[in-house]
């Protein structure tokens, strides 16, 4: 149903769907009693202890998960309605009207239940919302009642329309609900001086967080970015240090929490957090992630952070010192991340990373299997390599660091558990490592080197064996040009039917010719 608009912030983090059956399975059962019953709540106490037993069997945390969940299902639902709708099965329609309308009043009940200083806004939508899912299920009643097609069809329009103010309103109530969430606990961070309730505000707010970008820019919009920040500079929460900043750093994946970044001077707090080394590891690589997320080459918003540039040089230096100290692979990762990250975000960077003997700290992390222990790592310190090899100076620095057997050693990438987020990893790693070839191959020592390790056997097997490049054309583009850099320097390396197909022709024309290859001529 073209029309109909759902609100973004029930797009929930996808789970396995017999968890979710399982998860929901309570709500679902709820709810037919509650049809039954038409929608009377089931209660063998007085109201206000029933409220009571309610409010503090949960935390606030439970309670707005349970209010997401509830809210996810009026939205899966009203999505099925429409298509229902659509096939024109005017019986499951009616049901399922009648299920939406139960769903929702159980949602204002529960809500209601847990907070009891709601606006007269919100309490106007829910009215509204109550009466147009009363209105809707009168209308899809009458329609069950009637064969004749000519009226159905009148009906349909009427119901179509409603159908789309029920998800309006429902969506707009969403927004209200949650936005009064975030409003409280902004305050409970803002004023409170006890560390156990900084520390549970700030637990709920991450949980929002992860339930989406939409909830991201009402929590910043709600001023998430600026409460945190003020937290980072108050030394008396100092052990929250590193929950606040995997908070902000949810956040700024929006262009909203970027901006308030910004105002608030967020860059200049963050490279005083990774410089300070009294700080423990814990915080420094937190503050690695928030930069790691506000540098991402994903962003298209990043043009803004000017005060970033200010800073660099000390931010780098303090990256470049945890990746040389990271105690685990986890650390490691998020330091090499945030550094790959701001070689592309400026090229400064790269030239700064050479004067702190970055290429060495790095090749000498990837020997140690305890620190880089995962593809997403290798990833993170080809990008960095890749990068800077434009400089002239990195040849000699990757001759020294043996850094030649690394980039051979990552044209072998593969995945061990076949999960696609590693599998999409070590593609990137093939191909990055392949350029990163390419580059330096225009130093004669480094491509005598490739040479000599075999690189050119390897190259011409990952463009000819799709499986060897995990099927990826990407990976085979960067072969192929790494290939003929090579080629040049060492042309009797090559057969002549290698030479013929994969060198000589135009770079297309050998692309072409590797894709269509049948597995029998390979």
């Amino acid at each position: 149903l073209p029309s109909l608009s759902l609100p973004s912030s029930m797009h929930l983090i996808q789970v396995d769907s017999v968890q979710r059956w399982m998860e929901d399975l309570k709500l679902m059962t709820d709810c037919e009693c509650m049809c039954i019953l038409q929608s009377k709540p089931i209660s063998i106490e007085k109201d206000e202890q029933n409220e009571l037993f309610l409010s503090s069997q949960y935390s606030t945390c439970d309670n707005l998960q349970l209010l997401l969940k509830r809210a996810w299902i009026i939205s899966t639902e009203l999505t099925r309605i429409a298509q229902k709708l659509e096939k024109n099965k005017w019986q499951r329609v009616h049901s399922m009207t009648v299920r939406v309308n139960c769903h929702v009043r159980s949602m204002i009940n529960e809500y209601n239940t847990f907070n009891r200083n709601s606006s007269e806004e919100m309490h106007q939508f829910e009215k509204l919302l109550i009466e147009k899912c009363s209105e809707f299920t009168a209308f899809t009643e009458r329609c069950i009642q009637t064969e004749d097609e000519q009226i159905l069809k009148s009906m349909k329009s009427c119901v179509n329309e409603t159908l789309t103010t029920v998800a309006q309103y429902f969506g707009q109530l969403i927004d209200l609900v949650l936005t009064h969430e975030a409003q409280n606990l902004m305050r409970q961070i803002e004023l409170s001086d006890s560390v156990y309730i900084t520390e549970s505000a700030i637990s709920s707010l991450f949980s929002l967080t992860q339930e989406g970008a939409h909830l991201c820019r009402i929590i910043a919009k709600e001023g998430g970015v600026v409460a945190l920040f003020k937290i980072c500079r108050q030394d008396c929460f100092r052990c929250l240090y590193p929950q606040t900043l995997r908070t902000l750093a949810s956040i700024c994946c929006v262009e909203e929490g970027m901006h308030q970044l910004e105002k608030v001077d967020g860059i200049l707090c963050l490279a005083d957090i990774l410089t300070d080394n009294t700080h423990s590891e814990a915080t420094h690589a937190e503050a690695a992630a928030v930069i790691a997320q506000i540098t991402s080459p994903h962003l298209t918003f990043t043009q803004h952070l000017s005060s970033f540039l200010e800073n660099m040089e000390e931010i780098v230096t303090a990256l470049v010192k945890l990746c040389q100290e990271a105690s685990s692979g986890e650390v490691f990762l998020l330091a090499s991340a945030a550094l790959a990250n701001i070689t592309f975000f400026d090229t400064m960077a790269c030239e700064i990373l050479l004067q702190l003997n970055a290429m060495k700290i790095l090749l000498a992390a990837c020997s140690d299997k305890h620190i880089v222990d995962t593809p997403y790592s290798r990833d993170q310190v080809v990008t960095i390599l890749a990068n800077m090899s434009v400089l002239d100076q990195c040849a000699s620095e990757i001759i020294q660091g043996n850094g030649v057997q690394l980039l051979m050693e990552m044209l072998f990438e593969r995945s061990s558990s076949g999960n696609s987020a590693e599998v999409a990893a070590c593609e990137r790693v093939q191909q990055k490592s392949a350029v990163t070839l390419a580059r330096l191959s225009r130093d004669p020592e480094v491509a005598d080197a490739a040479i000599k390790l075999s690189c050119i056997p390897r190259l011409i097997k990952l463009c000819r064996s799709p499986p060897e490049r995990n099927n990826s054309d990407s990976v085979l583009v960067a072969c192929l040009a790494a290939l003929r850099r090579l080629a040049v320097m060492s042309p009797d390396g090559l057969e002549d039917s290698d030479f013929q197909q994969l060198v000589k022709p135009r770079l297309v024309d050998s692309f072409l010719l590797c894709t269509n290859m049948e597995e029998s001529f390979v």
